[in-house]
């Protein structure tokens, strides 16, 4: 890994356009009954074409058998120290719903989910719509608590984030979610006993709860709160700043949006299709030199298990790809950001499959896009952190290193 000091003290100008096109939770598992994973089963022409141009590999977000969120893995291929400049989920849903977040205050992400007999029946509320989310975080505005002030926005489908504002808050207390059905909602906790501003906090954060059961128990399926990611916006330096790019970020999903804007991206409005932000894309393209282009719904499909429905997403966004090529990026970059396995219905660590297009790479024998064909491509296996110096190197925006 390339120490981010180091690497914009090599930086120069560039006219050069930088794409880097992820699918979320991109990579899979192999179906039982075929051998071959989402991707690998997808009909990928323009993709395969794509990988047949370019050359191929693998990357690891966090490292070999870590599981990564959507944040650390994001800051990872935006050139961060996922390890090291660590966001966490609350600061991400927050800022992805709009909310301004002061020094001392606490953001958390928010699932909407079912409990009947004391116990977590789903955790996602049916994934209820955002209209409905909307309609549930305004009933919910209604809780008060002493002293601090309550915020919760509704993000997308049975997401939202909830912020407290007020003094001596801290960071350092446990989820609420037990990331599983069948299990009861957990206690927030703090996580070192004797550590009075976090056994104050987790004692607000317990009363919300208990409020807002109280507020939802007239409601199906969406009655109870999951808490997750307590966290306050750390300080750290923008990638624009550091490489001297214009960056714009194409997403629709807030998460995204929010790591985007974090690290120092403008946000292109777009509408909700992909194609929508394909061509959003070609409408900003003079705007900018670094455009970050988010596709949310294979992760979504992979969440739920539907190994076909992520099949299908697969192939919307392949039905886009020569729109973009049109546009003749220098460098795109096709990958996921994590893996999110249909069969497992969650994140898992196994790496993602990258193709690499830049007139300026060597090229491999790789003849389609899957995990299996990437696994054999020029550039192996490395860590999504590397990703950003070789994106810069073949944007002709590093200078020699030494004499």
């Amino acid at each position: 890994m390339i120490d981010m000091e180091f690497l914009s003290s090599l930086v120069i100008p560039s006219g050069a356009r930088m794409v880097l096109l992820v699918l979320d939770g991109l990579g899979g598992l192999p179906h039982p009954e075929t051998g071959l994973t989402e991707l690998e089963t997808a009909r990928t022409p323009h993709l395969d074409a794509l990988a047949r141009d370019s050359a191929c590999g693998l990357i690891h977000a966090v490292g070999p058998g870590i599981t990564p969120g959507s944040g650390p893995a994001h800051m990872a291929l935006f050139g961060y120290d996922p390890v090291r400049y660590e966001v966490g989920r609350g600061v991400l849903s927050a800022l992805g719903v709009g909310m301004d977040l002061g020094p001392e205050d606490l953001a958390a992400r928010v699932n909407f989910c079912t409990v009947e007999g004391g116990v977590v029946t789903d955790r996602r509320a049916g994934r209820i719509s955002t209209e409905e989310n909307a309609r549930l975080c305004e009933k919910l505005s209604s809780i008060r608590l002493d002293g601090v002030e309550v915020v919760i926005r509704p993000e997308k489908e049975h997401r939202a984030a909830l912020v407290l504002r007020g003094e001596g808050l801290s960071e350092r207390v446990t989820d609420t979610d037990p990331q599983k059905t069948g299990l009861p909602p957990l206690p927030c906790r703090p996580l070192t006993e004797g550590d009075e501003a976090a056994e104050r906090t987790a004692a607000l954060v317990n009363r919300y709860l208990e409020e807002a059961s109280k507020v939802l128990s007239d409601e199906r399926p969406a009655n109870m709160l999951l808490t997750r990611g307590f966290a306050k916006r750390p300080d750290i330096p923008l990638m624009t700043d550091l490489y001297g790019m214009r960056a714009g970020a194409v997403a629709t999903y807030p998460m995204y949006r929010a790591v985007a804007r974090l690290v120092g991206m403008e946000l292109v409005e777009t509408g909700p299709s992909f194609a929508d932000q394909v061509e959003a894309l070609a409408g900003v393209w003079d705007k900018y030199d670094y455009f970050f282009v988010h596709y949310k719904y294979t992760d979504s499909r992979g969440e739920d298990g539907d190994f076909y429905a992520k099949v299908a997403c697969i192939e919307e966004v392949d039905a886009s790809v020569p729109r973009i090529r049109e546009l003749q990026p220098d460098v795109l970059v096709v990958t996921g950001d994590h893996s999110t396995p249909a069969l497992l219905k969650a994140h898992s660590w196994h790496p993602s499959p990258l193709i690499f297009f830049s007139q300026w790479e060597r090229k491999d024998d790789v003849d389609s896009f899957g995990e299996r064909a990437c696994s054999r491509g020029i550039l192996g296996t490395f860590p999504a952190v590397d990703l950003l110096p070789m994106m810069l190197a073949c944007a002709q925006r590093l200078t020699k290193f030494g004499a």
